[in-house]
């Protein structure tokens, strides 16, 4: 037998049955593949999966730490405007008491004001009365013995004379 046709079982199991040659030429040539993996591909496959994980691990923290950012400006923000807030409600309040203190000025001024005027016009309007009054009185008396020396046909009072 010799070395290129021996077979390992003793057997007929047609293209199974295995050559020793065969079978030394495949496992020299898996182990030099292997070691080729091994040594070559197989690092560099791992160091870029590595630097693949840091790069999405290191994205995440980046991620949380915007996050965190963004929750203490959003946090500082809403204190602002709850300030602003409360500021403008003490402005309006200030502004409607004001608002308040200067229409009741007015009105009292205005009132004040309407009160001299009426007192100055029933002050006038009771002077021109008395006077119309003194004026309708001293003729009341001619007008009366006019009148009545009408009514009778004949002269009455202070005309006769």
């Amino acid at each position: 037998m010799t070395l290129a046709n021996s077979q390992i079982f003793n057997m007929d199991l047609g293209p199974l049955n295995p050559v020793w040659a065969e079978l030394i030429l495949g496992l020299v040539l898996f182990g030099i593949t292997f070691l080729i993996l091994a040594k070559g591909v197989l690092p560099k496959i791992k160091q870029t999966i590595e630097q693949r994980e840091d790069a999405i691990e290191g994205g995440t923290d980046r991620a949380d730490d915007l996050r965190a950012e963004a929750a203490r400006v959003r946090e500082q923000y809403e204190a602002e405007l709850a300030e602003a807030r409360h500021e403008a409600a003490r402005i309006r309040s200030k502004a409607v008491e004001e608002g308040s203190a200067a229409i009741a000025a007015a009105r009292a001024e205005g009132s004040a004001e309407r009160d001299a005027i009426l007192a100055a016009g029933t002050a006038k309007i009771t002077e021109e009365r008395a006077a119309a009054e003194r004026e309708l009185n001293a003729d009341v008396d001619a007008w009366a013995h006019a009148l009545a020396g009408r009514i009778v046909g004949e002269p009455v009072g202070a005309d006769r004379a």
